[in-house]
């Protein structure tokens, strides 16, 4: 069985609909595949909908983005109650903290670029958790930069002058929501140094005291040290070990199945999960 449980449709950056993701999953192999959008669950009941049609297991997920010290951490939930009012609560605030960051960073790149927020706007769509994506899809569209890659080496780099910081909640706080609402909290590519500045293990050790499930160890984004690393820290500290993609469609080169978790790990997950939100299977 192959299970990848770390993808994003066009409800956030990626750059499919939910159903053509689940097609693409169907394509690639999968047996089992999670949605995990930024900050939001819009995609689940396209997704759901779609799974009798393409024969795969669809595991409902989000990717809440925190921030520690001003370090930014992903965390994944799965399972969790959608209705669940703290958690919807704190979502907004991002989701809408994010807007009005994209907001001034394209103030911030108009007079250098010509980027306008309508441009943005026909990149992301109505109620899309806008990002930073959009904002270098729109850069892409207008001729400025040649891909996304090159927009974040660029112009969308924390360290550029265009740069603007947005709220995000504490890792430890975002884990204790996750499984307030039912669901089960791991954190995403712990270890990507690539992408910027990695909390210290003192953080995960907080995150686990507020009821972190896991670490996403196996991702494209993990040198072969820091997946011995995440391998070493989880049997520590009693932690499963995930593996999986953070598929973007043609956002970016991650691929489909390229990382998988075992039926093991994703039974005991399934297991952890208490809000009634289970796999929608075949």
């Amino acid at each position: 069985m192959r299970i990848d449980l770390h993808t994003h449709s066009n409800q956030s950056d990626g750059t499919q609909t939910p159903v053509e993701l689940m097609r693409a999953a169907a394509d690639a192999g999968l047996d089992v595949v999670a949605l995990t959008d930024h900050d939001t669950t819009r995609g689940w009941g396209q997704a759901a909908r779609a799974v009798r049609d393409t024969g795969v297991s669809f595991v409902p997920g989000i990717e809440i983005s925190c921030a520690s010290d001003g370090i930014s951490v992903h965390l994944l939930g799965y399972f969790i109650d959608p209705l669940n009012a703290a958690l919807l609560a704190e979502l907004e605030r991002t989701r809408a903290s994010r807007r009005t960051r994209a907001q001034r960073m394209v103030e911030r790149l108009g007079p250098d670029t010509g980027l306008t927020w309508a441009q943005v706007q026909e990149q992301s769509g109505e109620d899309v958790t806008v990002g930073r994506p959009h904002i270098a899809d729109a850069l892409i569209a207008s001729g400025v930069v040649a891909s996304r890659e090159e927009a974040f080496a660029s112009y969308l780099s924390s360290r550029s002058k265009y740069h603007v910081s947005h709220y995000a909640p504490d890792p430890a706080h975002a884990a204790r929501l996750v499984r307030a609402a039912g669901g089960v909290p791991v954190m995403a590519h712990p270890f990507a140094a690539a992408r910027g500045r990695t909390v210290e293990v003192d953080v995960i050790e907080r995150m686990v005291d507020a009821g972190l499930a896991g670490l996403e160890v196996h991702h494209r984004d993990h040198t072969a040290e820091a997946i011995g690393r995440g391998l070493q820290l989880a049997e520590r500290l009693g932690l499963l070990v995930t593996g999986s993609s953070d598929y973007h469609g043609t956002g970016k080169v991650n691929g489909l199945g390229e990382n998988t978790t075992s039926p093991e790990v994703f039974e005991q997950l399934v297991a952890q999960a208490t809000s009634g939100t289970g796999p929608i299977r075949p």
